[in-house]
């Protein structure tokens, strides 16, 4: 079973979906957060289940796909893996991975 790591900014970016949505609906919110949340906890068995985004040299960054947002995550060559952020699928995710 692999470590999983939120980085800060992914930590931000929960936050700030969960911000977005809870203005019109509070409940929608929390439940929209715990749904990414749980998705990626699949990664702890299934580290390879998104899709190949690209190779850096600290390992390979991969997209998990849940409604839609995208889950992005480096699994790190030691095999710990950080979930870099969780994008809406309207973002251009290159504009964060440059």
């Amino acid at each position: 079973m692999a470590k999983l790591r939120w980085t800060r900014e992914a930590e931000q970016w929960l936050k700030d979906i969960h911000d977005y949505i809870a203005a019109d609906k509070p409940e929608a919110a929390q439940k929209v957060i715990a749904a990414i949340y749980d998705k990626a906890q699949l990664l702890r068995d299934f580290p390879e289940l998104g899709q190949k985004f690209r190779e850096e040299p600290e390992g390979v960054i991969r997209i998990l796909l849940y409604g839609h947002y995208r889950i992005a995550y480096l699994i790190k060559t030691d095999g710990v893996i950080d979930i870099l952020g969780v994008f809406h699928g309207a973002l251009d995710i290159d504009r964060y991975f440059p």
